[in-house]
C-alpha cells in the first residue's frame, strides 16, 4: 500500500515527505523531536500502531482472538511486551501480526499526511522504525537514516532496557543492519557524538528541506 499523495499546497509551494528511520539505539526519536521543534510535522508510526490496537479496535479484537488473553492486560489494553515476547522468534506469527495492523496503520498515516498538506508545513516526517524493511513502497522525497556504530547501539540498548549482551545482540539480529540502512539513505545523521553535534546535522538537514520548498528555515511554522 503506497502513500501516493500530491505534495502541492494551495499556493503552489511544495511540502516534502521525508522518511525517517534508523535502528534500535541509534537515536531516531531524538532526531524526530529536533525536526519537530524546527517546524516539521512528525507522523510517528509507533504512536499510530498504539492507536490501532486500543481496546475495541478491530486489530485488538483480532490479536486477542489469535494470540489469546495472555497478551491482554487486566484493564483490557494490549500487553505489548507479552506480544513482542510471544512473536519475537516466530516469523509466521510476526507476519500474521503485521497483516492485522500494517494496513490500518498506513491508512491513519495517510490521513495525517493529508492534514499536514492542508496546513502547508514545509515537511512531513514519517517516523517509521522499519521503513526500509517494509514491503509497502512509499513515494518519499528524502530518506533519512539516523546512524551510530553497532557497538554503540548495543551499549545504549543494554543501558536503556537492562539487557544482557546476548539479548542485545539478538535484538539487532532481528533488524536490517544499520550499516546497510546507511547505504540506502539520501541523508545520514551520525548520532555517535554529542547532542550538539547531532543538532548541527539536523539543522543542516532542515535548511536543505526549507530551501527545496522555498521557505525560510528561521521562520516559525505552524505545527
Amino acid at each position: 500500500m503506497a502513500l501516493k499523495i500530491s505534495r502541492k499546497t494551495d499556493n503552489g509551494r511544495k511540502t516534502l515527505i521525508v522518511g525517517l528511520t534508523g535502528g534500535i539505539g541509534t537515536g531516531k526519536s531524538t532526531v524526530s523531536r529536533m525536526l519537530q521543534s524546527l517546524g516539521a510535522r512528525v507522523v510517528d508510526a509507533d504512536e499510530l500502531a498504539r492507536e490501532v490496537v486500543r481496546p475495541g479496535q478491530p486489530a485488538w479484537e483480532e490479536i486477542k482472538k489469535v494470540f489469546g488473553p495472555k497478551v491482554i492486560h487486566t484493564d483490557q489494553t494490549l500487553n505489548r511486551q507479552a506480544l513482542t515476547d510471544l512473536v519475537f522468534n516466530d516469523p509466521k506469527s510476526i507476519e500474521q501480526l503485521n497483516r492485522m495492523t500494517h494496513q490500518r496503520i498506513y491508512r491513519r498515516m495517510r490521513s495525517e499526511v493529508l492534514k499536514g498538506l492542508r496546513d502547508q508545513v514545509p515537511a512531513i516526517v514519517l517516523d517509521i522504525p522499519l521503513l526500509l524493511e517494509a514491503p509497502q513502497k512509499m513515494s518519499l522525497d528524502l530518506i533519512v537514516v539516523v546512524y551510530c556504530p553497532k557497538t554503540l547501539q548495543i551499549k545504549r540498548i543494554r543501558e536503556r532496557n537492562g539487557l544482557t549482551l546476548k539479548e542485545a545482540k539478538q535484538r539487532l539480529q532481528n533488524q536490517m543492519p544499520i550499516s546497510q540502512k546507511r547505504k540506502m539513505a539520501h541523508v545520514v545523521i551520525n548520532n555517535r557524538g554529542s547532542l550538539e553535534e547531532t543538532q548541527k546535522q539536523v539543522r543542516g538537514l532542515w535548511e536543505r528541506v526549507t530551501k527545496k520548498t522555498g521557505r525560510d528555515s528561521t521562520r516559525p511554522v505552524k505545527k
